[in-house]
């Protein structure tokens, strides 16, 4: 019995040494670079390199001008590039909401929260000029930036972006809408509730 202790001990220590040695602590620091982490390796002492010319990265070929820009030839557009949908009036509904209505507002008067505790205020998009400006317009102000409005192309993809511009067309159309844009079949109805 005695025998047996002693051979299940030597066992058990073996078995704890093996552990000890093939447990070490670099398989846990892997010999890689943290973003933006310096590098005595590239001449210019930076870990993270810049893309290299000419090349494109996966999903960031960008064929379609009118999507990805707003324009085409130079002009900006006057139809949208993607089909307006109700989901997608829902999604500008959201994007706007989060990104745009504190200082437009959730009508698009121009007077939301951060212009009532100071800030400037941006022009009310019912306004004609913003009425009738094409587009494209829009998605350029939105992507770039206008005035003191900051550029909002690296928090809303190209899409999301189409989808705000559609939104505030909306916004638009619900301030200034006419019977004349109300569909015949539904005429009556509004006519009778005067």
């Amino acid at each position: 019995m005695r025998d047996l202790v002693k051979r299940c001990g030597q066992a058990l220590s073996l078995g704890t040494l093996t552990l000890l040695v093939a447990c070490r602590q670099d398989m846990h620091d892997q010999p890689r670079f943290e973003p933006l982490e310096a590098s005595s390796f590239f001449a210019d002492g930076r870990s993270s390199r810049p893309q290299v010319k000419g090349s494109v990265a996966r999903g960031e070929l960008r064929l379609d001008k009118a999507l990805y820009e707003g324009k085409l030839n130079g002009e900006f557009v006057r139809e949208f590039p993607i089909e307006i949908t109700p989901e997608v009036l829902d999604r500008g509904q959201d994007r706007y909401q989060i990104f745009c209505s504190a200082c437009h507002s959730s009508t698009g008067d121009g007077q939301g929260m951060v212009v009532k505790r100071g800030m400037l205020q941006p022009p009310s998009y019912h306004i004609e000029r913003l009425r009738e400006v094409e587009h494209g317009y829009l998605f350029d102000v939105i992507t770039n930036g206008y005035g003191a409005m900051y550029d909002l192309s690296d928090k809303l993809r190209a899409e999301d972006r189409w989808a705000v511009v559609a939104y505030v067309r909306a916004l638009q159309l619900s301030q200034n809408a006419t019977l004349d844009d109300v569909p015949p079949s539904l005429r009556g109805s509004l006519e009778d509730n005067r």
